[in-house]
């Protein structure tokens, strides 16, 4: 019995979902979103609230049971609250910078790194090293953060690079003197 699975989504005030076989719609003040899931759960509205169960009581339905519902839900208290991620940039001379639908990056390369921010996603700068970006779908959020970090990813040495606020970064000592 899957302990995410079986808890119903509860829909908020502001917020509507239709459901139509597998394809689920949901909306609220923020926006939109709309997602085909998976033949092996079903998906229902119930007094109110969403709610997902496993057509088959085999391994994979049960696993699907609790994605299906966590995606759901993520669909929900995105187009009601929406959700941020916070990254910071570490480095001389690295910054970044907002111009209209693009971020422009300056990342210790011999040029500008412009990356194109998808549609549904917003970017804002501090201080010119602290980048939060908004959005009311996660996983495209997600992946933006990802693509992102991956221009420059922080280094164990010095910690230069892009990283997630609050992450951790594991540090190696250098070399050491030679006698």
């Amino acid at each position: 019995m899957s302990r995410i699975g079986k808890l119903p989504v509860n829909l908020p005030a502001g917020v509507q979902a239709t459901v139509e076989g597998q394809r689920v719609e949901v909306k609220g003040p923020k926006g939109a979103l709309a997602r085909e899931f998976h033949p092996l759960v079903q998906i229902e509205m119930q007094d109110g609230a969403l709610r997902v169960t496993p057509r088959q009581q085999d391994q994979q339905g049960k696993a699907l049971w609790g994605l299906s519902r966590t995606l759901l839900n993520n669909m929900v208290v995105g187009v009601s609250a929406g959700f941020s991620k916070v990254m910071e940039i570490n480095g001389v001379g690295y910054k970044a910078e907002v111009a209209g639908n693009s971020l422009k990056l300056a990342l210790g390369f011999s040029h500008p790194v412009v990356f194109d921010l998808p549609e549904g996603i917003s970017a804002s700068v501090e201080k010119n090293t602290i980048l939060t970006l908004t959005g009311i779908d996660r996983e495209l959020l997600g992946q933006t953060c990802a693509t992102i970090r991956a221009y420059r990813p922080p280094e164990p040495y010095k910690g230069k690079g892009i990283k997630f606020a609050g992450e951790a970064i594991r540090r190696k000592v250098g070399k050491a003197g030679v006698k």
